[in-house]
């Protein structure tokens, strides 16, 4: 196969980095961006030194022929119909979270894809993590044995200091703590200790003059489907530095973060520290979008599943909207798979 030809919508932050990460590729190329402000994506691309066509027309620029694959950075909510309209042409996806404001959102991507099938990269995109390349690793080794207690924590202050800012403190385009950047630590839990049957959550202000339009607080209780508990944190606005807590709990040993205590190592007397790159920056440009693009393409040219195809990453969203849904309702919700 030739070039992984991509058409990136969008020009902010998180797109910036998809753009850098394709544009350092031999085997890949940026050739149209989308944008509803065509001056400011020109403006961007020549900013990253990256030559391609940009248009304001979404359906264009996905059925043109010189397009294999779309990263999709818009807003939320044209997500669905973008990614059903890409499917369509049988575009390959690289998707953003959350997938959908709501589930007849996120049914329609998924029928769409089952009656299209293409790759798909989700950017749950801690999954490509150093860190949790490592715990995922050492699970897999058997090296903490079933997880019985999964406590994920997401914090950090999105405040007006953020560009998204303006937009994601909204009901309408953020939706909640959980839909807006909690589901990263929803989806962890997912990927170190398996799927979650039941959801129990609450949420709280943080302060009465709070840009919020919606609880930016929320802890969520699960029951996971090995016959463990778990637990999520997600805080937007908050008094502290970044931090993304990952504490397990094995049947055979632990892990703190970057913490490990097993009994692959009989001698050991405490936790012992693996030297690694941790997920402890707010900033996007510290995340490994690079990572994920090498995997999606080796993916797209070698048939195989993406770290987080769509099939799995439904899984993560359906727990997050089961959250909310529990915060609005005050009963533990059951997931539909359970």
């Amino acid at each position: 196969m030739g070039k992984l030809r991509f058409a990136v919508v969008g020009t902010g932050w998180v797109a910036g980095e998809y753009l850098k990460a394709i544009s350092v590729r031999t085997d890949a190329e940026v050739v149209t961006v989308v944008s509803r402000n065509i001056e400011h994506a020109k403006s961007r691309l020549a900013g990253l030194g990256i030559e391609a066509a940009v248009t304001d027309n979404y359906e264009e620029a996905v059925s043109a022929s010189n397009v294999d694959a779309v990263v999709l950075c818009s807003t939320p909510d044209l997500r669905p119909e973008q990614a059903v309209t890409a499917a369509r042409h049988g575009k390959h996806l690289v998707l953003e979270k959350p997938l959908a404001m709501d589930r007849p959102g996120l049914l329609r991507m998924a029928e769409a894809l089952e009656q299209n099938p293409v790759r798909t990269s989700v950017s749950f995109v801690l999954r490509w993590n150093p860190s949790f390349a490592n715990t995922k690793a050492l699970i897999e080794d058997d090296a903490l044995g079933r997880i019985f207690m999964a406590q994920i924590d997401y914090w950090h202050h999105v405040g007006p200091q953020y560009g998204q800012y303006s937009w994601s403190r909204t009901k309408a385009l953020g939706g909640s703590s959980i839909l807006s950047a909690g589901c990263h630590a929803v989806d962890a839990v997912r990927y170190f200790a398996g799927d979650i049957t039941e959801v129990t959550a609450y949420s709280c202000r943080t302060w009465a003059d709070s840009g919020y339009e919606f609880d930016p607080n929320a802890i969520a209780i699960f029951k996971l489907k090995n016959g463990g508990i778990g637990k999520v944190s997600s805080s937007l606005e908050c008094k502290t530095p970044y931090r993304f807590n990952v504490h397990l709990l094995g049947e055979k040993g632990a892990i703190m973060n970057n913490q490990l205590f097993t009994h692959k190592l009989p001698g050991q007397t405490d936790y012992t520290v693996i030297p690694t790159i941790l997920p402890d920056s707010g900033d996007v440009s510290h995340h490994p979008f690079v990572e994920e693009i090498d995997d999606f393409v080796r993916a797209v040219n070698s048939g195989e599943a993406t770290k987080c195809e769509f099939r799995d990453a439904y899984k993560s969203m359906e727990v997050s909207f089961a959250i909310d849904e529990s915060i609005a309702t005050g009963k533990s919700i059951t997931l539909p798979s359970a």
